[in-house]
């Protein structure tokens, strides 16, 4: 690390607030409690340890690393600080323990997992550790961009032409994202790549051009009599659809065809949160706990009447919810 000006002496001497970035980057503090959790995980591992924490593989334990992390999120949304700190554990547990298991392989440890990670933040933060300035988080977010895109550039150059086939920008997002999440994070890799709108109000443009070409779609689809769209309905020219393999085919590309126009409608509106700073993923969760909220409070006034909500009429379930949401 470079010069920061004092000794390690010099800076145990002083309260972390107190230090620099970089004189807290050269000066680590120990982590007795994590090297132990480190070892225990380790222990539980060992042959005469815990036999079905032996017998787990990378694969077996996966799907926790997607529940643990949902269930951090969720204490991070509810503000449940004091549970925050028992669900980091358990993210920190899998990652740990994946660590181990890929130790025990001879693939890696977690000290090369910290050691890359570590490496991976000093790179992408040459505002802190280099010469590049960043004034607001806007600019050090276009300035990632900037660091993955030589990153990858880099890595394709070491490869060579006798190597494997690169890999494509887009494909370090996981297909596993929420959807919403991974619309996100795909469009910002081709905007870094200069495949960007100049405006917003260009974005929008294209998000009412979706939205028509949607409407269209939806208006040739067979319906059901609900409106909904059914492969076993009525065409728009009031014929039955499915009559035969051929319209039963037409039907269903058209359905498809309608899903796809609406998944382009979503598409777009991600780029205008994206321009706007705005992640898509956290809105739309905060939506769905400020409508979860309102319907429980929905439920409860319905039963303060001695009635069940689905039993109110239209009418009076909207009085409900405009009465819930004035008391906001």
């Amino acid at each position: 690390m470079t010069h920061v000006g004092i000794s390690s002496a010099e800076a145990a001497t002083l309260p972390e607030s107190g230090l620099s970035a970089l004189e807290r980057a050269a000066n680590p503090v120990a982590h007795p409690a994590f090297d132990q959790f480190v070892a225990t995980v380790s222990a539980l591992r060992a042959p005469d340890g815990c036999p079905w924490d032996r017998e787990q593989t990378h694969s077996s334990i996966a799907h926790n690393m997607i529940e643990e992390a949902y269930e951090a999120v969720d204490t991070i949304e509810a503000g449940d600080t004091a549970h925050l700190r028992e669900e980091l554990g358990d993210v920190l547990l899998q990652v740990v323990l994946h660590s181990q298991i890929a130790a025990d392989a001879g693939e890696f440890t977690i000290d090369d997992v910290a050691q890359e990670v570590n490496d991976k933040l000093v790179r992408r933060h040459p505002h802190v550790f280099g010469q590049v300035q960043a004034g607001s988080a806007a600019e050090v977010l276009d300035l990632w961009d900037q660091v993955k895109l030589a990153e990858r550039i880099g890595e394709e150059g070491e490869q060579g032409e006798q190597s494997a086939p690169a890999s494509g920008l887009l494909d370090a997002v996981p297909t596993s994202f929420p959807a919403l999440m991974q619309a996100q994070k795909i469009s910002r890799k081709a905007a870094s790549a200069g495949f960007e709108w100049d405006t917003v109000a260009d974005i929008w443009k294209k998000v009412h051009e979706e939205a028509a070409e949607l409407q269209a779609a939806y208006d040739a689809a067979p319906k059901a009599s609900n409106g909904k769209m059914d492969a076993g309905g009525t065409w728009p020219d009031g014929s039955a659809a499915g009559q035969t393999p051929e319209d039963e085919q037409a039907a269903a590309q058209a359905i498809a065809a309608a899903e796809l126009e609406f998944g382009d409608v979503l598409f777009s509106l991600v780029n205008v949160a994206r321009r706007m700073g705005i992640d898509a993923e956290s809105a739309l969760r905060a939506t769905c706990r400020k409508f979860r909220s309102r319907w429980e409070a929905m439920e409860a006034a319905a039963r303060a009447r001695g009635r069940a909500l689905e039993d109110l009429t239209t009418a009076e379930q909207n009085e409900l919810w405009d009465a819930v949401k004035a008391g906001e």
